[in-house]
């Protein structure tokens, strides 16, 4: 067990401030981070303040907050510019919004509900989005060939998940299947309702009788950097992530509430 992290001194202001945001490194000043007194990083970086003990510099000196690292670049240029200056074409405003209302960026809010007021994005309705995955283990029985004229009974378990996603906001329900390179249609039902199955390849077993069985893999992410969802914490993660996307707020974990990615059931709600 590794011994509880020595509080440190806080950082003085004038010098630079590393922040470790979701594996991002992100330098900038105490000035910056506390341009806006009421926010939470203003409260967190206040001087005088003790830091808490997640904030305490980790390996090289950095200051860890566990959120989305991409999405913070923007949350640190408006606290150094005072106004919002996103991308031509920038798609991610509601990930933006739920990052600058948990950071308590009030004039960022603002920003952001005028930006979309402008382009006559209509506001978000109100929205429900379910996610529950199971997880049932299968004995799995095959001829192993040991030599040219000798096979060997094996043997291994193979665990199969089935995820059933229910959502109101098909847009949203879109971009899930999207996500999981699913079409529609394709291992998924119309409606509302989309369900996923997936097992992952032991090792042990050879691919030849994993393709026998009929069982297969999933992926997430792009073309150019798909990744094996290998389990519920994998699988979790990609929905937590769209929910965010979509400007919903996380309601209850099932059945361990302190233990998002290990839970078997994610309730979203958007109002």
């Amino acid at each position: 067990i590794s011994p509880p992290p020595v509080p440190s001194s806080p950082p003085s202001f004038g010098g630079p401030v590393t922040l470790n945001v979701g594996g991002t490194l992100y330098s900038t000043t105490l000035e910056t981070l506390t341009r806006f007194p009421d926010s939470m990083l203003g409260a967190m970086f206040r001087a005088g303040t003790p830091m808490p003990p997640n904030l305490n510099p980790q390996g090289g000196g950095h200051y860890f907050i566990d959120r989305d690292g991409k999405a913070f670049r923007h949350i640190l240029n408006f606290l150094r510019l005072g106004r919002l200056d996103l991308p031509r074409g920038y798609g991610e405003t509601a990930l933006l919004r739920a990052e600058a209302d948990f950071y308590q960026i009030r004039p960022l809010l603002d920003a952001l509900r005028e930006l979309e007021a402008s382009r006559g994005t209509p506001a978000p309705t109100a929205a429900l989005l379910h996610a529950d995955v199971d997880v049932s283990p299968r004995q799995v029985h095959f001829s192993a060939r040991r030599g040219p004229h000798h096979y060997e009974l094996s043997s291994v378990q193979v665990d199969i998940f089935r995820a059933n996603l229910f959502c109101t906001d098909s847009e949203c329900l879109g971009a899930m299947r999207a996500r999981f390179g699913v079409a529609s249609g394709d291992r998924a039902e119309g409606g509302p309702h989309f369900r996923l199955e997936w097992a992952p390849r032991p090792a042990e077993l050879p691919e030849v009788e994993y393709g026998r069985l009929g069982l297969q893999p999933l992926w997430t992410g792009g073309p150019g950097e798909p990744r094996e969802v290998v389990g519920t914490p994998s699988f979790l993660e990609e929905v937590l992530r769209v929910a965010l996307e979509h400007g919903f707020r996380l309601d209850s974990v099932f059945p361990d509430p302190e233990d998002l990615l290990n839970s078997r059931s994610l309730r979203f709600i958007r109002h």
